[in-house]
């Protein structure tokens, strides 16, 4: 599945600034296609303008539904979300992380339902629906903002589904995996060696240090250069002292 492929749909949402504000959670990850079931605000644009900010695009090529079964007819597969669990409110559900990795694998479109900001999606909305999920939270206050819960899903699907170059950021941190540790680890205890190390045994077991705290760092490759340029100036150093 695309990203495309994934339709977020608001079922009887009864606040306009919540729609403004789904449609910039939705843009902030790169979600576009929004959908309303049986909307129960008014004609409120400035409202939902101003809360989308610069994602009053989403709102404006959103499609209007009267019934949700209209609104999730032409999906493949039917996401509702919901905290609550029940005899008809599905016995299986995902956290938003599971349900992104799910996705991955599977054929478009699909259907992000959320429902009403005060009473959440019915049972008779559930029963449409193939799939729960959930976001995990404190038991003591469970309910999410509408706007704030879309954005939980939406930052899941983006890093699920989004091609890497789409959130790939400068200076990103990427630790050292096994083999390159082992080159580090090499350099360093040759250097070392210079400097009169490991003339007796020893040498393994001070490899087998470095590794372990190299790797629980979980060191750059670049941070991994400059400490072995650090022991390798310090052998010189030492070296061309008379």
């Amino acid at each position: 599945m695309k990203i495309c492929d994934v339709i977020v749909v608001l079922s009887r949402p009864s606040e306009a600034g919540n729609v403004g504000a789904v449609c910039r959670a939705m843009k902030n990850m790169g979600l576009s296609r929004l959908r309303l079931a049986a909307p129960l605000i008014g004609d409120e644009q400035e409202v939902i303008r101003a809360r989308a900010i610069h994602a009053a695009d989403v709102w404006e090529k959103a499609g209007t539904f009267d019934t949700l079964a209209e609104a999730v007819r032409d999906c493949t597969l039917v996401i509702g979300t919901t905290r609550r669990r029940g005899r008809n409110r599905k016995r299986i559900t995902m956290t938003p992380e599971e349900l992104a990795s799910f996705l991955k694998d599977r054929p478009g479109p699909a259907a992000l339902v959320f429902g009403n900001e005060r009473t959440g999606l019915e049972d008779e909305e559930i029963e449409l629906c193939n799939i729960a999920s959930h976001i995990p939270a404190d038991d003591t206050f469970p309910s999410l903002n509408l706007s704030h819960a879309v954005q939980i899903y939406a930052y899941q699907v983006f890093k699920a589904l989004a091609p890497p170059s789409e959130y790939a950021v400068k200076g990103r941190w990427v630790p050292l995996d096994s083999s390159s540790i082992e080159v580090f680890v090499r350099k360093i205890s040759d250097n070392l060696k210079l400097l009169g190390f490991y003339k007796k045994i020893g040498r393994e077991e001070q490899e087998r240090f470095f590794r372990d705290i190299f790797s629980r760092a979980a060191l750059t490759e670049k941070e991994g250069r400059y400490f072995a340029k650090i022991i390798n100036k310090a052998v010189h150093l030492a070296v061309k002292k008379p």
